[in-house]
């Protein structure tokens, strides 16, 4: 896939849009607020503190010479979660809501319970071979206890035991929806080079996806990551 880079002039209302959306990634990608950092919040409910050493094995992918290892042989932090909330979308939806711990909009949720609440949101199906966990969390309007539209998926993945560290977070991952359902074909890759790494855009079966990955991970990299995506619920663990 050929990823655009963006242009200076001439850009649609939605294409601003997306870069505005794209810069605020880019300020907090190594930082807890406005993508997955509420979390720490309730970690010790999910796991207590852990110091984990795994092996992940690994593939070597793109022209950089670089490595991934498949998401579904990492950590998914919030996997040991309990209860789960499992069903269809409106229910699993409200019911995560009504189980949170603490007042944030950000709400640590399984594997499942984001394939449940949000069926067309899809994941990387390879990861950089450094991240070793993935934080995973479902993002609430607080007036409407519903999923918020501009972000309603967000992840994390980290080299080191989630929340103990930000240098930990290699990555962010931050999904939405489209304005419109019509949208289903993937449409073209806005990438945004900031100073600590790279922010990609795109959409797909109606969600918005903004994929940031930290310097350490090469552009090459980054992109083949964007192009693994495959529907979450092909992600599971085994039941």
């Amino acid at each position: 896939m050929t990823v655009e880079p963006i242009p200076c002039h001439d850009f649609s209302v939605k294409r601003i849009a997306l870069l505005i959306v794209l810069a605020l990634i880019a300020v907090a990608c190594g930082e807890a607020g406005l993508l997955d950092g509420a979390g720490d919040r309730t970690r010790v409910y999910a796991q207590g503190p852990t110091t984990t050493t795994l092996a992940v094995p690994s593939v070597p992918i793109g022209a950089a010479g670089e490595s991934a290892v498949a998401s579904v042989d990492v950590l998914w932090f919030n996997d040991q979660k309990d209860p789960q909330f499992r069903g269809e979308p409106e229910d699993v939806v409200a019911d995560v809501w009504s189980g949170r711990i603490g007042n944030s909009r950000f709400v640590q949720s399984s594997r499942g319970e984001i394939a449940d609440a949000l069926p067309l949101l899809m994941f990387p199906a390879l990861l950089p071979d450094q991240v070793l966990w993935v934080t995973s969390q479902l993002v609430y309007d607080e007036v409407s206890g519903t999923l918020d539209p501009d972000t309603s998926a967000a992840f994390g993945l980290w080299t080191t035991d989630p929340y103990q560290s930000d240098t930990g977070r290699l990555g962010v991952l931050r999904v939405g929806r489209t304005a419109t359902d019509a949208i289903r074909q993937r449409s073209q890759m806005i990438s945004v080079v900031v100073p600590d790494g790279l922010s990609l855009g795109w959409t797909e079966e109606s969600m918005r996806y903004e994929l940031f990955c930290r310097s350490e991970v090469s552009q090459e990299l980054c992109i083949e990551i964007a192009e693994s995506f495959t529907t979450m619920s092909d992600l599971l663990p085994d039941q």
